[in-house]
């Protein structure tokens, strides 16, 4: 039985309590695939680390990003009602799996990281375990919750007749298996702090291969599996999470990533708490950002259906950008923890602006390619009419910004891994008091419509990336 996991002495301006050099193997033997990761976030050139670390999360968020867009064809196909259902329920699923990889996860991999940078290898294998149970518990609540409260919120957001009854069979099949999406998104976050990059892309974009099959099968049926439409998109979801929660733990508790969960350790208090003190935070941004466009969807949701449809298609590749920033910021939060860690917050800045410039440059092709070709987009899901019509409106409003969602997310991922997440949080609220307060000023007040709730999705993004670059803007000068 281990001792009880001591505080952690990772916080602003604290020092390492061990050198990173005690990441290396006892002397005579060679060192572990551990342990060189370990160096070389401590050590090696920062841009090419950090593509290093972003490749094999890339390769992982495109093959989620063309399953997502498999479905979205498929959910299509079954008519306007089906994608506008989707369309409210998207919002939650996406919150729930921000939660999960980029809120909880990122907390998880940044207490990981930091304790390996500061040498406490029994502390990060402890918290292996804790977040072992944190999944479990928060896959039970949101399971709870969401078939709760489903169908006042659903309401809420402006569903009604068979979009509505669509959004409440897609939803409740989901979340019957949140256990098991929490469970592989914070066992993935767990090899993420060790700066094992490539295990959990490989395991969820093989896992991929399942949504290619199981989707249209379910949706449509084939042979003797009947037709289950919209439910079978859920359903297929759910067992992609199911694959990849066995395998994930299967590793884990063999210890073949590079961290061994054990059932051995004492759940502490201070175990939780060093994972919280950047997963709690990060809980509110993941709730503002999911807010912000809740609230953006509610003021299209009166004008109808298609534009409901059509919104939501815009939506969905503004959600994209999130995955995108996640294959980059995913390892920001290990390097700049692990720098942290070791006390070497010069370099933890200069990987932090590094990031974020990387994934500017990405997030904003994609955003520029979609205001030119809209259609492109668009067509794939739909041939609607009206509902292209609203969604071409949003691409060409505000997709050509966004490369902020690049700079605010990528610095966000990077001061979880400093444990500074105070400005994250004060953007995400701030953006939404935007959407918010311009948008139904806009609709309500001065009957603007549609447009003026895109440009407040557009000051929202300003104000969100702004205010999450203040705490490192003083030494930007040290990008590279």
């Amino acid at each position: 039985m281990s001792s009880p996991l001591a505080p952690s002495s990772s916080g602003p301006g604290v020092a390492a309590s061990a050198p990173a050099s005690s990441l290396s193997s006892p002397s005579g033997a060679p060192p572990t695939a551990a342990a060189l990761r370990a160096q070389r976030l401590l050590h090696g050139p920062v841009l090419a680390t950090i593509l290093m670390l972003a490749a094999p999360n890339l390769l992982m968020m495109l093959s989620q990003a063309a399953a997502n867009f498999l479905e979205s064809y498929y959910v299509g196909l079954l008519g306007v009602d089906a994608l506008a259902g989707a369309a409210l329920v998207f919002p939650v699923v996406m919150l729930m799996q921000m939660m999960s990889a980029g809120g909880i996860g990122g907390g998880v991999s940044s207490a990981i990281a930091r304790a390996l940078g500061a040498g406490r290898h029994e502390h990060a294998e402890a918290l292996a375990l804790h977040a072992f149970v944190l999944a479990i518990a928060a896959g039970v609540l949101f399971r709870v919750a969401a078939i709760a409260g489903g169908p006042l919120l659903y309401s809420a957001m402006g569903g009604q007749g068979e979009a509505l009854k669509a959004a409440l069979t897609y939803s409740n099949v989901i979340f019957l298996g949140a256990i098991f999406l929490w469970v592989a998104n914070l066992m993935a976050s767990v090899l993420r702090g060790t700066g094992n990059m490539a295990l959990p892309a490989i395991v969820l974009t093989l896992g991929t291969l399942v949504l290619f099959v199981t989707s249209p099968v379910l949706i449509f049926g084939l042979g003797p599996i009947p037709a289950m439409g919209i439910a079978g998109a859920g359903l297929a979801l759910v067992l992609y999470y199911v694959l990849a929660t066995a395998i994930l733990l299967f590793k884990l508790v063999r210890g073949t990533g590079g961290l061994k969960l054990s059932w051995h350790h004492r759940l502490h208090w201070a175990g939780f708490a060093d994972i919280l003190g950047v997963g709690g935070w990060a809980l509110i941004n993941n709730l503002t950002t999911n807010l912000a466009v809740v609230v953006a969807t509610t003021l299209v949701s009166p004008l109808g259906t298609h534009a409901l449809a059509g919104f939501g298609l815009g939506i969905r590749l503004e959600y994209l950008q999130i995955p995108i920033v996640f294959g980059v910021g995913s390892g920001l939060v290990a390097m700049v923890g692990m720098n942290v860690g070791a006390g070497q917050w010069q370099r933890a800045r200069q990987v932090a602006w590094t990031g974020a410039l990387v994934a500017a440059a990405v997030t904003e092709a994609v955003g520029l390619g979609a205001s030119v070709f809209p259609h492109a987009w668009l067509g794939l899901f739909t041939h609607d009419a009206d509902a292209i019509e609203i969604g071409v409106r949003y691409l060409r409003t505000v997709a050509p910004f966004y490369g902020l969602i690049g700079i605010g997310l990528s610095l966000y991922f990077a001061s979880q891994g400093a444990r500074r997440m105070h400005w994250p949080v004060a953007a995400g609220v701030l953006r939404v008091i935007v959407v918010v307060g311009i948008g139904s000023l806009a609709v309500h007040g001065f009957g603007g419509g549609l447009d003026s709730v895109l440009w407040s999705v557009v000051v929202g993004l300003m104000v969100f990336a702004g205010v999450t670059a203040i705490p490192w803007i003083p030494r930007m000068k040290d990008a590279v």
